[in-house]
Formats: structure tokens, sequence, C-alpha cells
């Protein structure tokens, strides 16, 4: 199974399905894998969050990093755990969510905005870093961080990130992208998600 390096690797995006819903989520789960996204993310404010988490890392767990985002409380890491998620993804840095993801052997990936708090998200045990939101932490802040982070820290661009940016974000330094609603948004159908997330793969492999 992939972990979070090898996933950002192989692709280096992480798909966002905020607001999908269990009844949709395998069609739209099998059309980013067959994309070739590696990674995917059902936020916990959407709809029956962690059945669809369930039927993602049962679809497509093997060979892909599935997990939950917007992960606030602590306490919601061992209902991804159960749901067979890998992965937490937060928007803000808490400790004691990183702390508990580690703990239960998923990637942790708090949502950082400033020096300070990145340095203290890898000292709680971080995997990466996913800088919220990208859309107003440009490129040169990348190019910032690379020259004081250790060299091997992942660094993801999140928020208002799409095909016209991905390339700056790539040559300032980041390591992946989360992309949302240029991905997905309730109401897109499978088909057409695909078509997106092939259009992304293709900037990001480019």
């Amino acid at each position: 199974m992939l972990d979070l390096r090898a996933a950002l690797t192989q692709c280096p995006i992480a798909a966002i399905l905020r607001g999908v819903a269990p009844d949709e989520v395998d069609a739209i789960g099998d059309a980013l894998v067959e994309a070739g996204i590696t990674i995917i993310e059902v936020p916990l404010n959407s709809p029956n969050p962690f059945e669809s988490i369930k039927r993602l890392a049962a679809r497509h767990g093997a060979h892909a990093l599935i997990g939950a985002g917007t992960v606030l409380e602590a306490s919601d890491v061992a209902r991804v755990t159960d749901a067979g998620g890998r992965l937490m993804v937060a928007p803000n840095f808490d400790a004691d969510v990183v702390r508990a993801a580690t703990a239960a052997g998923l990637a942790a990936l708090p949502g950082v905005m400033t020096p300070s708090e990145g340095f203290a998200a890898l000292k709680a045990g971080a995997d990466g870093l996913k800088l919220f939101p990208a859309e107003i932490i440009p490129p040169a802040v990348f190019r910032a961080w690379r020259a004081v982070f250790p060299a091997e820290t992942l660094l993801l661009a999140v928020g208002g990130v799409g095909v016209d940016s991905i390339a700056a974000y790539r040559a300032a330094g980041a390591s992946g992208y989360g992309i949302g609603s240029a991905l997905y948004k309730p109401g897109r159908s499978a088909a057409d998600t695909g078509k997106l997330a092939r259009a992304l793969v293709a900037v990001a492999k480019a």
C-alpha cells in the first residue's frame, strides 16, 4: 500500500471530495483512480463521510491513499481508521489531532500558514504540511519555506489551486496540490470529474 510520500511521487494531486455522498462515491472514485490520482480525501463535513471513506478504502485502498479531510477533533481519528482510512488532513494545526493520527498509523497532513506553525506541526509528528489557503500563499512563500525547512519536508499547496497555477507552485518547490472544487463539487458527474482529473494530472506530471 502507498504511503503519503510514495503516493505524491506517483501523482502529486490530492483529490478533495467535499460534499460527496456515499451513493456517488464509487463512480467518482473510479474516475479519479482511472485518471491516475492516488490520494483521495473525503472532508468530514460531507454527507455521511465515514461511509464514503469505507467504500473508497474497500474499492481502492490497495493502490491509493484514502482518508479524511477537515479532521478537527482527535476523537474522529479512530472513526477514520475504523472506516479504513489511512490519511488525516486538516485545515489547521492541532497537536492533539496530529498525535492521534500518527499513533493510529495514519499519515498526518495538518494545515499551516506560518513557519512557526509548520515547525510545530513537524515536531508533533506531521508527515507533511498543507499550506492553506494557497490562494493567499503565493509561490514565493513556498520558495522561502524551502530555504529553511528540511529538504525532505512535504509541502502541499491547497486551496484555489488549478491547472493554471500548478506549474508556478511546482517551480517554487511544492510537493503536491490539494484540488477541491476545480476537480469535484456536488452535482458534477463522474465523467466530468474524470475529464478534469485527467487534465490536472497531465499538468501536474508535465
